[in-house]
């Protein structure tokens, strides 16, 4: 089995993943808007524009993927601290460069430190919202 992350922003999920993708790097495997979804005559232009499908391949066999809510069909937003997604780079180079990228303008919770539990760990909310963790051990 395969798990991927799939994220809900409120009409900037593709801004987001520009930031990811300048980040990771790579090319998005997809990227749909919901005007080209069918049915959608009746959302407004804002609405059309917004992301249906977005895809990103991050590393190993994880896909970061996302879509925007549609306010006009009553989808509603609830960011929150229920959810993270976790990093686990090949190197403390790596992770510090993931680290850096992904927390800019963001708000740092736990910087990139050496743990009691012997890992290079450290957390954050980048600036759309999304929480972070990248946390390096040399035997994962």
């Amino acid at each position: 089995m395969k798990v991927n992350p799939y994220l809900n922003f409120d009409g900037n999920a593709e801004e987001a993943f520009l930031f990811y993708k300048s980040v990771f790097g790579g090319e998005f495997i997809s990227h749909m808007k919901m005007s080209d979804a069918p049915d959608t005559d009746k959302l407004s232009e804002n609405e059309k524009n917004r992301t249906m499908h977005i895809s990103l391949h991050i590393g190993g066999d994880t896909v970061l993927m996302a879509s925007d809510i549609l306010p006009s069909v009553g989808h509603k937003l609830n960011p929150g601290n229920n959810s993270y997604i976790s990093l686990h780079p090949k190197s403390k180079e790596e992770a510090d460069r993931l680290f850096n990228g992904l927390s800019e303008g963001g708000e740092i919770e736990m910087p990139m430190a050496d743990q009691f539990w012997g890992d290079y760990f450290g957390c954050f909310t980048d600036k759309f919202g999304v929480m972070w963790m990248v946390n390096f051990n040399l035997d994962f």
